[in-house]
């Protein structure tokens, strides 16, 4: 081919390019164009592909899911009435400097009463939700709703509604709240197991009060632990995506391409507060189990295996001299430890669960995670360089294979309080003959209508002894209006009292 005849074809070939590119079409007539025709789209609208589980190729569009998910994802105000130490506004660095999620839970808003006297102070915060029942049942995340005196739902269709508070587990930082409402759009849960890292998905929810945002982005990593639950029992093993999510994302919806929830938005790692490219979902199939106990039992019935374990390494496998280069580690085991009477050793390698592989960990934490006490699983671990497997029934964190008691917990979740029955050793030094400690406070009656410590010994309600907390239930479900608790702190001297409405 002649220089000059390849010059016309490449002539023609530019043309025939750039009339599909600019979509131009001329009628020359005398030398004169007269009529330009341009169409509406390029054949770039669609440039972009991916590969769905069967293998297929598609399109990569978002907009179809974005549209089917968007009317399952809320915006939650929550109000928390508080009282100041003091008659000063503090900065808000000062009143949140404790607080782990204060960077992601969205921007909050102090309002007080100028008056001398400790009035009770109102802060704002807001946050997303994902509906998950057609009647109204709502996850979100526990520190989008913990401590709330009052929590407003907005749909996307701008319908707005009060939530009551159903459950909450601060060991995954999930909760459960209910709108009266029926027959509304819902998210499916999907196998988080399957979620591959690289594959798309989207973050729906509110940041920044931008109500209903959905930005996309790809599971950049699984099975992370960033140590930011502070639980005795937490479970850290987020998936990780760079979609960005910011103040106001925490408990809206991570998404796959199909529309099926994957995980709840809740965290995001960042030097400033906002999206710099990391953020952190709990999985679904943790999410599944934790709103069917709360919706259940109104608490997590949660199985523990009874060990203290480290992710597997390179570093861990020289130093121990290890088969495998990945697992979780059994560094020791714990008082009453299930894992312990069904044989499992100090120095095994736990390297899966029913089968679910365990390459650290986060993951045998949320696979046990998925249990309940009474719960069998086969575990299979690395001994010595070769291989086991050993049934192991799970318990509760005291060590038995009972579950909770619903009675107890529903007084519990309404007081917002763990308690347990005071310990002789305790009762003695203290010159009681019994009482009911407060282990932990969350989200309840007590937190919000009082000032009550952690700690505190109920030895008295409305004037009547209680010793153990079959007592103090019973006494609490023949009440009906106002409560007066009595008792000491094993550290401060003196009696105290703290009254509340119990309805």
């Amino acid at each position: 081919m002649t220089v000059k005849r390849m010059y016309w074809v490449s002539a023609l070939i530019a043309f025939v390019v750039t009339a599909a590119t600019f979509g131009v079409f001329q009628h020359f007539q005398n030398d004169k164009a007269i009529r330009i025709e341009h169409v509406s789209s390029t054949p770039a609208a669609r440039a972009m592909y991916t590969v769905n589980d069967k293998g297929d190729v598609i399109p990569l569009d978002f907009t179809q899911v974005a549209g089917k998910v968007m009317d399952a994802v809320v915006h939650i105000k929550s109000t928390q009435a508080f009282t100041a130490g003091n008659n000063r506004q503090r900065p808000m660095d000062e009143l949140f400097q404790d607080d782990p999620f204060r960077e992601f839970f969205g921007p909050r808003y102090f309002f007080r009463e100028e008056t001398p006297n400790r009035q009770p102070q109102l802060r704002v915060g807001s946050g997303s939700g994902v509906i998950i029942s057609p009647d109204g049942y709502i996850v979100t995340n526990n520190h989008v709703v913990a401590d709330a005196a009052d929590l407003e739902v907005t749909l996307h269709d701008n319908r707005i509604y009060k939530a009551r508070v159903i459950g909450t587990d601060p060991s995954t930082d999930l909760a459960l709240i209910q709108i009266k409402e029926k027959n509304l759009p819902t998210l499916p849960l999907v196998n988080s197991d399957d979620v591959r890292v690289g594959e798309w998905v989207l973050a729906v929810g509110n940041p920044f009060n931008l109500t209903s945002t959905v930005t996309a982005g790809i599971v950049s990593a699984k099975g992370r632990n960033i140590n930011i639950l502070r639980e005795q029992f937490a479970v850290e093993s987020f998936i990780q995506t760079d979609a960005a999510i910011n103040p106001g994302n925490s408990g809206g919806a991570l998404v796959n391409l199909d529309g099926g929830l994957i995980g709840i938005n809740t965290a995001i790692a960042s030097p400033t507060g906002t999206y710099s490219g990391y953020g952190f979902a709990i999985p679904a199939n943790i999410v599944g189990k934790v709103v069917e106990d709360l919706m259940q039992y109104g608490v997590v019935q949660r199985g523990v295996l009874g060990v203290m374990i480290r992710t597997v390494d390179g570093n861990l496998k020289q130093e121990k001299d290890l088969g495998v280069t990945s697992g979780a580690y059994v560094d020791s085991l714990l008082e009453n430890s299930a894992a312990g009477a069904a044989g499992i050793k100090p120095g095994d390698v736990i390297v899966s669960v029913d089968g679910v592989d365990i390459d650290g960990s986060p993951k045998l934490q949320e696979v046990i995670a998925r249990h309940r006490p009474g719960d069998k699983v086969q575990i299979k671990v690395d001994r010595s360089g070769k291989s086991r497997t050993i049934s192991v029934m799970l318990t509760n964190p005291g060590g038995a294979t009972t579950l909770a008691e619903k009675e107890h917990q529903n007084i519990q979740q309404l007081l917002g309080a763990e308690l347990k029955d005071l310990n002789g050793s305790t009762a003695k030094k203290l010159g009681l003959q019994g009482g009911v400690q407060v282990k932990k406070l969350f989200a309840g009656k007590l937190r919000n209508s009082t000032n009550m410590r952690e700690g505190f010994i109920i030895t008295r309600v409305n004037g009547k002894s209680v010793k153990t907390v079959d007592e103090l239930v019973r006494l609490l479900e023949d009440t009906a209006g106002g409560v007066m608790l009595e008792g000491v702190y094993e550290d401060i001297p003196g009696t105290y009292y703290y009254a509340f409405g119990l309805t």
